[in-house]
């Protein structure tokens, strides 16, 4: 079986006649323009960890939380970490990344409504990805885009309830470009082609038999009714960084130290969404961590001078963005 075999497998998931399409779905999914930006593929590559706040977990409202838990655990192999008949974390190497939430008189979640566009999961290497990408080649899992953002390599996918999944793996951070405190992310073609061979990666068996024990949540990215609004929360509120405001496309991307984005939103099926109803599917919290208790008793601080309501939680506390989309800060 060859690489080629491979790239056209993979165009077949995505029911994209062409790569250029991929590309042009991916970019939707970014929301960032599409252009070549020259990049050097590495094996050292930075986490999203690595900084004073960052992603946990997330978790979604299931219809079928058999189903989903089955998709994720295929997909890409999480395992399970707790289990009851109306809840399951899934995660990897013990440590919990995603929740389900068993919502079976949910109603599918409206066109318009803030909340979930997609949880991206965060490959710890190149390697992995590559294995990642002949497993679900192999298992004809379905794609709805792939992308080389120039900061990540990407790929995208929607769980069965229409939640939106992006894998990826990061460039080295050296290559990435910032100017002004802004970082440059573009859109052109994966080369999957180099992904495989420059990983060695053979196309003809599955290597990805297991999660890789250091995936992590890298960023999440949400759909949210003003872009203003969403600054003032994330950033304004919890401290973030804004280190791209693409606003006349509709989207914005905040991150802590430096990482190329932990949050992303956009508005563009959202726009001036109003508050979120609690019985649809999608997504019900997502958490982000620090180290540091000074961190979130500070950022509780700026929060409740801003007028957002806060609860105390374990370890931290939960805040309610103006959708209503439940975030919580805590202690890791």
């Amino acid at each position: 079986m060859t690489i080629g075999w491979t790239r056209r497998k993979l165009l077949k998931l995505t029911s994209l006649a062409t790569m250029g399409a991929a590309m042009a779905r991916a970019a939707e999914a970014e929301g960032i323009e599409i252009q070549t930006v020259l990049t050097t593929p590495s094996e050292v590559l930075p986490t999203a960890l690595a900084r004073p706040v960052h992603v946990g977990e997330v978790a979604l409202r299931a219809r079928d939380i058999g189903l989903l838990k089955r998709y994720y655990m295929a997909m890409l192999k999480l395992s399970v970490i707790t289990e009851t008949a109306d809840r399951v974390t899934l995660g990897a190497g013990g440590t919990p990344l995603l929740t389900l939430l068993s919502r079976p008189d949910a109603k599918p979640e409206e066109p318009g409504q803030a909340g979930l566009y997609h949880t991206a999961f965060l490959m710890p290497t190149r390697a992995d990805l590559a294995k990642w990408l002949v497993h679900i080649a192999i298992a004809k899992v379905p794609l709805t885009g792939f992308a080389d953002h120039s900061v990540s390599e990407a790929v995208y996918l929607s769980d069965p309830e229409g939640n939106g999944v992006e894998v990826y793996c990061d460039r080295p951070e050296a290559s990435w470009l910032w100017a002004g405190g802004q970082v440059s992310m573009g859109t052109k073609e994966l080369d999957i082609e180099d992904i495989l061979a420059k990983t060695e990666t053979p196309t003809d068996r599955s290597l990805y038999t297991a999660v890789p024990d250091a995936l992590c949540i890298g960023h999440i990215h949400l759909r949210v009714g003003t872009l203003d609004k969403a600054r003032d929360f994330y950033a304004a509120g919890l401290g973030l960084d804004v280190v791209r405001g693409d606003d006349a496309r509709g989207a914005t991307f905040l991150s802590s130290g430096r990482y190329h984005h932990h949050v992303g939103a956009n508005i563009w099926e959202s726009r001036d969404a109003g508050q979120r109803q609690e019985g649809m599917t999608g997504l019900d919290w997502f958490s982000l961590k620090t180290k540091e208790d000074a961190l979130i008793a500070s950022r509780r601080a700026d929060l409740e001078t801003r007028g957002y309501s806060i609860s105390p939680i374990e370890s931290g506390f939960e805040a309610k963005d103006p959708w209503g989309t439940r975030v919580r800060l805590v202690k890791t």
